[in-house]
């Protein structure tokens, strides 16, 4: 590649946060003469991630540690405090959204308009782990989207199981 081009993708991902700069000389060299300091570029202390589709695996993660310790401080079945966690998170989220669609939107479930004034979901956000603990990831996921509907001041019973492939295991019906 021309020098131009790796340096203009070094300072797109410098820009991006993805990288940092330093400039200083080569070792071994010192004194006048010596050339300009060199622009160095280093990776980030933080870590960054991307998927396409969107997931959130950290969540989920998240989620079951909370209910873990939750269940061990006070006996109560693990399952449960699962389900109270996601409540109150997706809760606590969609307050910070206010609107359901885009609370739905930027958590990566890609709604979809039904029709009937409800959302189809097609993107499942904990997609992976569904497909090997589906009773415990949906009910996870259910609990999250009630809270998120409450949240956004809707009824949680606007949350309601959906059937299909390709799509999550919920879906969100019309009316408020």
């Amino acid at each position: 590649m021309a020098r131009s081009t790796v340096s203009f993708h070094l300072d797109r991902l410098v820009q991006d946060g993805l990288l940092a700069v330093e400039f200083h000389k080569p070792a071994g060299r010192t004194g006048p003469g010596s050339g300009r300091p060199a622009k160095m570029y280093r990776t980030v202390g933080s870590e960054i991630g991307a998927s396409v589709p969107d997931r959130n695996y950290d969540l989920a993660g998240e989620l079951m540690a909370t209910a873990i310790e939750a269940s061990q401080a006070d006996g109560a079945p693990v399952a449960e405090s699962l389900r109270a966690a996601a409540f109150l998170k997706g809760r606590e989220l969609a307050e910070a959204a206010g609107d359901l669609e885009e609370f739905l939107t930027e958590s990566g479930y890609q709604p979809e308009h039904d029709g009937e004034g409800g959302y189809l979901l097609p993107n499942c956000p904990f997609h992976r782990l569904s497909r090997a603990h589906a009773a415990v990831v949906c009910d996870m996921n259910g609990a999250f989207l009630r809270g998120a509907a409450v949240g956004c001041g809707s009824p949680e019973e606007r949350v309601a199981p959906a059937a299909g492939a390709g799509h999550c295991c919920a879906r969100i019906t019309g009316g408020d």
